[in-house]
C-alpha cells in the first residue's frame, strides 16, 4: 500500500505526464529569461575582460599613468617627471587614433621610446619575425609593429605596407613585426616616439607618461603631491583608472540592457505563477484528498514546490546553454558593446563564466519557485473538508479582491521616482517600475470584479453566460489578467521608450544638420584634419555658397570620468539656438564677463554647470574662464560636450585646424558636382568623407536600431510569453470547468455555443488586460523617459507613443487570447456531458 507521500508524488507525476505542454511552456519561460540575462552578461563581461587584460599586459609594471587631452600636452613635462626622486622610471607615449583609408574604425598607434619603455612597459616593444643581431627596426621611422588583432582586421602580415591618414595625406609605413602581448583583444600598433611625433604630426606633444615608482613610495601620496606639477587638463591615476573610465562609458548602457534582460525572467515568473495557480485550483479537490489521507501541510507544500523546482532546474540549465550560444552570436554580429560603439577595436571571445552561471541559474530557479509559492501556500492552507466540495475554486481567491496592498505598492512606486540616482544609476527608477507592476497586478482582481460587474446584461445566451462567468469568478479571471498585464505593459513601455528615443534623435538630427553637404577629414580617428590651405580651397570651390568649419577635441575634467568633448564652431551669441537645440534659458553676458560657452545636458548632471555660472576649462595646458550661456541637447555624446565660438577658440588657443566642414550650396548645384570638384581641387581630396544630411540620418538610425536590437527582441519575447500565459491559463481553467460545461450541455447548450462563450471570455479578458497594460505601460514609459533615461544617459526627450504598432500588437493579443480560449476548451468539451456531471453526484 502506498504512503500518502508516495501517493502524492505519483499524482503530481501523473499531472506532469497528463499536461506536458504546460510544463514545457514553464521551462521555456524560465529558459528565455535566463538566456537573455546570461547572454547579455557574457557579452559585456567578455568585452571588459578582454580590454582590461590587454591594458594590464601592455602597461607592464607601470604604477601611474599621467594622461592629458587627446590633442596632447607639452613634452617638457616628461623630464620634470622623470627627475623626481620617487620615480624609478618613466616612459613618454604618443597616442593617436589613426584612420585607415578604406576601413571603418581606427587603428590606435603608440609612439614609445624603446629604451625608456623597457623597464616600465616591455610588452609595448615590438618583435620582428626573425630576431637578427644588430637589427634596429624599433628605431626605423617607417617601421610599425601591429597586434594580432590589427593584422587580422587589416588582413596584412609582417613585411606588408600599412597606409594611415595624417591630415589629408596618406602615410605609408612598413609592418616590421608584431606585438604578441597585445593578444587578440585590441587592434593597435607601436612605432618609435620620434617617428610618431614627426610622421603623425605631433611634434613636441605627448598624450601620456607611464611611471614606475621606487619601492616603498606610497602611490596615493605621490599622486596628491604630483598634482601641483601638472598643467591644467593633465591628470595622474593608476592604469586601472583608464579601464574604469572606458567601463563607465558603457556602464549605463550595459546596466539598462541587463535590467531589460531580466524583464524576460520577470514575465516568465508570472507565467509560472499563472500556470501553477490555475493548475492548483483545478486540482483543489485532489490536493484536499491528499490532506485527508494524511499528507501534512508542509508535505503538500514541498510536493507542489517540487513541480516548480523541476521546471526551474531544467529551464535554468537550458537558459544557460542558450545564453552562451546567444552571446557567441552577438559578439560575432554586433561586437562586445552590443552595437553601442563603446569598445571599438576590441574583439573579445565568449568565455564560460562559472560564477555568473551559478547566479543566473539561481535567478531562474528562484523565479520558478516564487511564481508558484503563493498558489502552493494557499493549497497547503486550505481546509480539506471545504476544498473537497465542488465549486470551491473561487473561495481562495476572494481575499485578493482587497485593493489596499496594490494601492500601497503603487504609491510606494510613485514615491521613489523623484529620488536621485545612486552611483549615476537609476536604482530607484527601476524599483519604482517593479512596485508599479506588482501593485497593478494586485489590483487586477478588484478591477475585473468592477469592470465585468458593471457591463450591461445581454439577451443573448452566449454573451450573458460569458459575462456571468467573468463577473462571478473574477479571481480566476485575474490570474489570466496578471500575465497579460505584466507582459503587455512591459512591452508597451519598452516600445514607447524606444520610439520616443528614435523620434527624438531623428528630430535632433534635423536640427543639427541644416547644411546641404558635410565633410569630414576622415571617417574615423583623430589623425586627419583640414589645414588652413584646405579650408581656403574648400570655401573657394565653385557651387559653394557658404562654408562653416568645426573642430572637435577632448579634454579631461575629472580623472574618474571619461573625457568631455570640446567643439569649436561658428556661433552667433545673440542667437545660438540657430545652431544648437537649446533646452535651457539663455544668459546674456555682462561687460567684463568671460566668453560664453554652451554645455550639453550631461555637463549639468555630471559637473553641475548651470546657465550664468562662471567655469574654468583647461585649454592647451592653461586654465581659461568662461560663462555658461545655455544648455543644449546632445544625443551623440553621453558624458558631456562644450561648444565654444570658433572665433573665441582660435583667439584663446591659436589652433586653426578643423575636423569637419558644413557646406551650403548655390541654387542649382547638386552635392555630386561639389564632391567631384572638391576631390579635384583639394590636395588629398580623395580621402575626404562626404555625407548628405539624409545619409547621416539614415546611418545614425541604422546604428540606433542595431544598438536597440536586443530591446526589440525583448519586446517580442514579452509578447510571446504573455500569449503563452493566456493559452496555459485558459487551458487549465477549461479543464477545471468541465463540470460546468457538462451541465450546460445537459441544459441544451450546443458545443459551438460553449466554444463561442469561451472565445468571448478570452477576448474580453485580453481586452481588459491590454487596456490596463497599456495604461500601466504608459506610466512606466514616463518613468523610463523622464527618470531612467536622463539619470542613465544624461539627456532628455519627449514621450512619443507608437499608436499604430501598439494597436496591431493589442489586436493580435486579443485575437490570440480568443483563439487560445477556444482551443483550450475543445478538450474539456469533448468529454461526455454525463461523465462530467456525474463527477458531482
Amino acid at each position: 500500500m502506498r504512503t500518502p507521500r508516495s501517493l502524492g508524488l505519483a499524482l503530481l507525476l501523473g499531472e506532469l505526464r497528463a499536461h506536458p505542454g504546460r510544463a514545457i511552456v514553464g521551462i521555456l519561460a524560465v529558459a528565455i529569461g535566463v538566456a537573455m540575462g546570461y547572454g547579455v552578461h557574457l557579452v559585456n563581461h567578455a568585452a571588459l575582460a578582454e580590454y582590461s587584460q590587454a591594458v594590464r599586459s601592455l602597461m607592464g609594471s607601470a604604477d601611474l599613468e599621467i594622461r592629458g587631452p587627446r590633442a596632447g600636452f607639452d613634452e617638457s613635462l616628461y623630464p620634470r617627471i622623470a627627475r623626481l626622486p620617487e620615480v624609478a622610471a618613466a616612459s613618454p607615449v604618443v597616442e593617436v587614433d589613426a584612420g585607415v583609408p578604406g576601413r571603418t574604425g581606427v587603428l590606435k598607434l603608440f609612439g614609445i621610446d624603446v629604451f625608456r619603455a623597457a623597464p616600465v612597459a616591455p610588452n609595448l616593444i615590438g618583435r620582428s619575425p626573425e630576431e637578427r643581431a644588430g637589427k634596429l627596426d624599433v628605431l626605423d621611422p617607417d617601421a610599425v609593429f601591429l597586434s594580432p588583432a590589427a593584422l587580422s582586421w587589416l588582413d596584412l602580415k609582417p613585411g606588408d605596407p600599412l597606409t594611415v591618414q595624417v591630415g589629408l595625406t596618406a602615410l605609408t609605413l612598413r609592418i616590421a613585426g608584431t606585438l604578441p602581448a597585445a593578444g587578440e583583444g585590441l587592434r593597435l600598433g607601436v612605432m618609435d616616439i620620434g617617428a610618431a611625433q614627426w610622421r603623425l604630426d605631433r611634434l613636441g606633444l605627448l598624450q601620456r607618461i607611464d611611471v614606475k615608482l621606487r619601492p616603498g613610495v606610497d602611490t596615493d601620496n605621490f599622486v596628491q603631491a604630483l598634482a601641483a606639477l601638472l598643467p591644467p587638463g593633465v591628470v595622474a591615476g593608476s592604469p586601472q583608472d583608464n579601464v574604469s573610465r572606458t567601463s563607465s562609458l558603457s556602464r549605463a548602457y550595459r546596466v539598462n540592457l541587463n535590467v531589460l534582460a531580466l524583464v524576460a525572467l520577470f514575465t516568465g515568473a508570472f507565467l509560472v505563477f499563472t500556470m501553477q495557480a490555475v493548475s492548483v485550483l483545478r486540482r483543489r479537490s485532489q490536493l484536499a484528498l491528499l490532506r485527508a489521507l494524511g499528507v501534512t501541510r508542509a508535505g503538500l507544500l514541498r510536493l507542489l514546490l517540487a513541480e516548480s523546482v523541476a521546471q526551474g532546474v531544467f529551464g535554468a540549465a537550458l537558459g544557460l546553454a542558450l545564453g552562451f550560444v546567444l552571446a557567441a552570436a552577438v559578439l560575432a554580429y554586433a561586437g562586445g558593446d552590443l552595437g553601442g560603439g563603446y569598445f571599438e577595436g576590441v574583439r573579445p571571445k565568449v568565455r564560460f563564466d562559472v560564477l555568473a552561471a551559478l547566479i543566473f541559474f539561481a535567478l531562474g530557479l528562484s523565479a520558478a519557485v516564487l511564481g508558484s509559492l503563493a498558489p502552493a501556500w494557499e493549497a497547503a492552507r486550505a481546509r480539506p473538508a471545504q476544498a473537497l466540495k465542488a465549486g470551491d475554486e473561487e473561495a481562495p481567491l476572494k481575499r485578493l479582491r482587497s485593493p489596499w496592498a496594490g494601492f500601497a505598492a503603487m504609491a510606494a512606486g510613485f514615491g521613489l521616482t523623484p529620488l536621485r540616482p545612486v552611483a549615476d544609476l537609476p536604482v530607484f527608477g527601476y524599483a519604482a517600475i517593479a512596485l508599479l507592476l506588482v501593485g497593478a497586478i494586485l489590483l487586477m482582481p478588484r478591477l475585473a470584479h468592477l469592470v465585468f460587474g458593471l457591463l450591461p446584461s445581454s439577451r443573448q445566451a452566449v454573451p450573458q453566460l460569458a459575462l456571468t462567468q467573468l463577473a462571478g469568478a473574477p479571481g480566476r479571471a485575474s490570474i489570466a489578467l496578471a500575465g497579460i498585464v505584466a507582459s503587455f505593459s512591459l512591452m508597451a513601455a519598452m516600445a514607447m521608450m524606444v520610439s520616443s528615443f528614435r523620434i527624438s534623435v531623428d528630430d535632433w538630427l534635423h536640427n543639427v544638420l541644416p547644411a546641404d553637404l558635410y565633410l569630414r577629414a576622415s571617417s574615423s580617428g583623430d589623425s586627419a584634419y583640414f589645414s588652413l590651405d584646405d579650408q581656403a580651397a574648400i570655401a573657394s570651390v565653385r557651387g559653394v555658397a557658404r562654408a562653416e568649419f568645426l573642430r572637435s577635441s577632448q579634454i579631461l575634467l575629472d580623472p574618474q570620468r571619461p573625457p568631455i568633448t570640446v567643439i569649436a564652431r561658428p556661433i552667433d551669441p545673440r542667437n545660438p539656438g540657430a545652431r544648437l537645440p537649446l533646452t535651457a534659458a539663455l544668459v546674456a553676458g555682462q561687460p567684463g564677463d568671460p566668453p560664453a560657452v554652451w554645455v550639453s545636458e550631461a555637463m549639468v548632471d555630471l559637473y553641475g554647470f548651470r546657465p550664468g555660472q562662471h567655469i574654468t576649462l583647461p585649454l592647451q595646458g592653461r586654465p581659461v574662464a568662461f560663462l555658461v550661456g545655455g544648455v543644449w541637447r546632445d544625443y551623440a555624446r553621453q558624458y558631456g560636450t562644450v561648444v565654444i565660438s570658433q572665433d573665441d577658440y582660435r583667439r584663446l588657443t591659436d589652433e586653426r585646424r578643423v575636423t569637419d566642414v558644413a557646406l551650403w550650396l548655390e541654387q542649382g548645384t547638386g552635392p555630386a558636382q561639389v564632391k567631384e570638384r572638391l576631390r579635384q581641387r583639394v590636395a588629398g581630396g580623395e580621402h575626404i568623407a562626404f555625407a548628405e544630411p539624409g545619409e547621416i540620418r539614415t546611418i545614425t538610425l541604422k546604428i540606433f536600431d542595431r544598438s536597440f536590437a536586443v530591446t526589440y527582441l525583448l519586446e517580442a519575447i514579452a509578447v510571446v510569453i504573455g500569449l503563452f500565459g493566456i493559452g496555459a491559463s485558459f487551458s487549465a481553467q477549461a479543464l477545471a470547468r468541465a463540470r460546468e460545461f457538462g451541465m450546460l450541455r445537459h441544459l441544451g447548450v450546443m458545443r459551438w455555443q460553449i466554444g463561442a462563450m469561451l472565445a468571448l471570455e478570452g477576448a474580453l479578458l485580453a481586452l481588459l488586460g491590454v487596456v490596463a497594460g497599456l495604461a500601466l505601460g504608459w506610466v512606466i514609459a514616463l518613468i523610463l523617459v523622464h527618470v531612467v533615461n536622463p539619470q542613465s544617459f544624461h539627456w532628455t526627450m519627449s514621450l512619443h507613443v507608437p499608436w499604430a504598432f501598439l494597436a496591431q500588437v493589442a489586436s493580435a493579443v486579443v485575437a490570440a487570447a480568443s483563439l487560445a480560449a477556444l482551443a483550450s476548451g475543445r478538450r474539456a468539451m469533448s468529454r461526455s456531458a454525463v461523465r462530467a456531471v456525474q463527477e458531482d453526484w
